[in-house]
């Protein structure tokens, strides 16, 4: 049953995500389906007779496009809703992650004022990238470059590959660290250099880390190579594990790492620690229709919805992205 404010979704593609799986893996309590990263036909909106008339102007555009949008869900009442930090609502909730069932599913709803309109020129597949391109574009959001910036990306996967790219737009230089030499010819294509995450010196000279790995050690790696009053901007929550098999896990807001990080570098040279979380979803589609990141090379496999649990195992064994249609 819609709420006011709410549209039903037919998904037609949806994408995997580390979140996903960090769920699957006990890492973060949900009960509910998965799935944030989509793109969907609006197939019908509840309105309210009193809803404001640039809503309604908005739901009546949508009705029957494809659309993406925005995970988190707001209440718009709170004091953070209203002083313009909506993401940050109180009573917030998650599309797939947390109190709102996700788009794995033949319909989902999400609030009108969530979603985005896909152009005709950004197909199914690309346009289900919108969600973590969003989400590298905040991070590139959060610093200015002035003269030739030098920025490292930690983590191969579909977050570090965007950022990456996404960063590279700016007046910057720009290297990718990861794990799977096999992707690094994808960065040769972007013109992005990149090295084995092993071979890199820790010479403290990069202006900006941005660490899109997950893990306890790429903080720790982030700060050896920042240089003093340098940024790192920790792009992936470190997600906790169970410490006994089939225990319960830890709630997000208490998120235990598996190793311990010694933070004193972080007083000792006076580097910025800035957290990044989702971005604008309207900005990640004008990239996408204006071809300015390339995510096609991403799509690792293609997948039934019906076959959703052998291509999370899949997306689990190392694939970039998986995604599936519905």
């Amino acid at each position: 049953m819609l709420r006011a404010g709410e549209a039903l979704l037919r998904p037609l593609c949806v994408g995997i995500s580390a979140i996903d799986l960090a769920i699957c893996r006990g890492g973060t309590p949900f009960v509910g389906t998965l799935g944030h990263e989509f793109v969907a036909t609006v197939e019908d909106v509840f309105l309210p007779p009193d809803a404001p008339e640039a809503l309604s102007q908005k739901a009546a555009k949508l009705k029957g496009r494809r659309v993406v949008g925005a995970m988190n869900i707001s209440c718009g009442e709170c004091d953070l809703c209203k002083s313009g930090l909506g993401t940050h609502c109180r009573h917030r909730t998650v599309l797939g992650v947390a109190g709102h069932d996700g788009c794995f599913s033949d319909r989902f709803t999400l609030p009108v004022h969530n979603l985005c309109a896909v152009p005709d020129s950004v197909d199914d597949e690309r346009a289900t990238f919108a969600a973590p391109l969003a989400a590298a574009i905040s991070a590139a959001n959060m610093i200015r470059a002035e003269g030739k910036c030098y920025i490292t990306v930690l983590g191969d996967g579909t977050l570090g590959m965007l950022t990456a790219q996404v960063m590279a737009r700016q007046n910057s230089s720009v290297r990718l660290l990861g794990k799977h030499p096999e992707r690094f010819g994808l960065c040769d294509r972007w013109g992005i250099k990149h090295r084995h995450i092993s071979e890199v010196g820790r010479l403290q000279d990069q202006d900006v880390v941005v660490d899109c790995t997950g893990v306890p050690e790429g903080l720790a790696l982030a700060m050896q190579l920042v240089r003093p009053r340098g940024t790192i901007i920790l792009k992936a929550m470190i997600s906790p594990q169970p410490t006994v098999a089939g225990a319960p896990s830890a709630a997000p807001t208490d998120l235990r790492w598996s190793g311990s990080v010694n933070l004193a570098a972080i007083v000792a040279n006076e580097i910025q620690l800035l957290g990044s979380r989702c971005g604008p979803v309207a900005a990640a589609v004008s990239l996408l229709e204006k071809n300015l990141v390339n995510v096609e090379p991403l799509i690792s496999e293609r997948a039934k919805l019906h076959d959703g649990l052998a291509a999370l195992k899949r997306a689990a064994s190392g694939a970039i992205k998986v995604l599936m249609t519905i």
